[in-house]
């Protein structure tokens, strides 16, 4: 390469380089492997609204910029995990488009209520942990409000590589924290057994100020394959 094409190569590389610096960007779009699970015999609507399609967490700790991009991760993460549990999903981007569809027997409006992590220099053992909450609505079809389940995910990682590396991986295993979490536990929610049997969920279904809780259970910090 002659001198002149590497000064040209360097003036437009410095600039970038530059602007990396102080900041790290992590963007999780994990695929989770297809879960072995009979899917329910029902019709149900998913609302994957811009809120969560565009989520991005941002803070600012310890002279380090950190942004987090949530949605279209997430995005395909709801849509695997109610595709594999429910028979007849149809995914929608808005509310409205939810409750002008026929036929439907509940609406889920999924949501993420909180991102945190905490780096290898943080812990006292030295790995990346992350923690997520989710608040699923459960809507009838109309667009009533009934419940709230409430799902967390846990994740950490013991391996080598950079910030952006580490918290994607600890990220991902939180993600798939919640999805087993989900998978195993939504048939067992009260509002399953109505809907297995062909039942629409309406305002007599709603539960007063009451959020069902899917199970919370903490994992060990996950490694790199050997």
């Amino acid at each position: 390469m002659s001198a002149r094409r590497l000064r040209g190569l360097c003036a437009v590389l410095l600039p970038l380089v530059l602007a990396a610096c102080g900041g790290v960007q992590v963007r999780p779009d994990n695929v989770l492997p297809k879960p072995l699970i009979e899917p329910m015999p029902v019709q149900a609507g998913l609302v994957v609204d811009e809120e969560l399609r565009t989520l991005v967490h941002e803070e600012s700790r310890a002279g380090t910029d950190w942004h987090i991009e949530l949605g279209a991760g997430h995005e395909k993460f709801f849509e695997s995990i109610f595709g594999s549990s429910i028979g007849d999903l149809r995914v929608f981007r808005t509310m409205v488009e939810a409750r002008a569809a026929p036929g439907l027997q509940v609406i889920f409006r999924p949501q993420i209520e909180q991102y945190s992590f905490a780096t290898a220099r943080e812990t006292s053992g030295g790995y990346w942990a992350v923690t997520i909450k989710y608040r699923i609505a459960v809507l009838s079809p109309s667009g009533e409000p009934l419940e709230n389940l409430s799902l967390t995910g846990y994740g950490s990682w013991a391996g080598q590589g950079g910030s952006s590396s580490a918290l994607t991986a600890a990220t991902h295993v939180a993600m798939r924290d919640a999805a087993a979490k989900f998978l195993v536990q939504l048939p067992r929610q009260p509002l399953a057994a109505k809907l297995r049997e062909g039942g629409v969920l309406g305002p007599a279904d709603a539960a007063a100020s009451r959020v069902e809780l899917i199970e919370t259970v903490p994992v060990e910090p996950e490694s790199p394959p050997g």
